[in-house]
């Protein structure tokens, strides 16, 4: 359903029509109607405090003016991805995840320059939705990645990580009828599953990066 190309450094997925993307994500935020979703790969360096990144990375998007835009400083080569199909209706999701900059809901930790990291999710679904069961499945995929980071157990001085302090989902699917995306229906529980499941390997995938890193030092 979405096709993925890596062209360092970016990483693009192409949906399978002109649906309509509900995110929060830094360039092309709220519901937009596009075939494109890029996430764009930055260093830490590059992200001052006072760097404009707004006007910065509204100029690297006008290679693709239409699309959702989002950011990351993992790897772009790590990117992960997980297909679920319930009753018909088909949920992937494609992620890339750092866990540097962790945080557990509710309470932050003091910001630091080298902090970074973030999770960007898109998951689409071929399931036509209204603009609110849209809001409703984004939830779920929020909902989704959280159980999957509480599951990697990594303890932060506040508590389990719940995410981290930029994460960005983005939720495509064509425009219809669909009035419900609850976790009892079947887009629900295919939204779900596929970013849950992503999340997850996204995630051991980086507790394995991270061990290798401290091994080497």
């Amino acid at each position: 359903m979405i096709s993925v190309t890596l062209d360092r450094p970016w990483l693009m997925a192409r949906l399978p029509a002109r649906w309509r993307v509900l995110s929060h994500a830094p360039y092309g935020a709220g519901y937009r109607l596009t075939d494109q979703v890029l996430w764009r790969e930055v260093k830490n360096a590059d992200l001052t405090p006072d760097f404009d990144v707004d006007d910065w990375f509204a100029a690297q998007m006008q290679r693709a003016p239409t699309a959702v835009g989002m950011m990351t400083s993992r790897d772009i080569g790590t990117w992960d991805q997980a297909t679920a199909t319930v009753d018909g209706i088909t949920a992937q999701a494609v992620v890339t995840l750092g866990l540097s900059n962790a945080e557990s809901v509710g309470r932050r930790l003091p910001w630091h320059s080298a902090d970074y990291g973030t999770i960007n999710l898109l998951v689409a679904t071929d399931a036509p939705l209204t603009e609110t069961a849209q809001l409703e499945a984004l939830t779920i995929a929020v909902q989704a990645r959280t159980a999957a980071v509480m599951a990697l157990g990594l303890e932060l001085a506040t508590g389990i990580a719940t995410g981290t302090g930029t994460d960005c989902t983005a939720l495509a699917c064509p425009p219809g009828e669909g009035r419900y995306a609850g976790l009892h229906t079947a887009v629900g529980e295919a939204v779900g599953a596929a970013a849950r499941a992503a999340v997850a390997r996204a995630g051991v995938d980086w507790k394995r990066w991270r061990e290798a890193e401290r091994a080497g030092r």
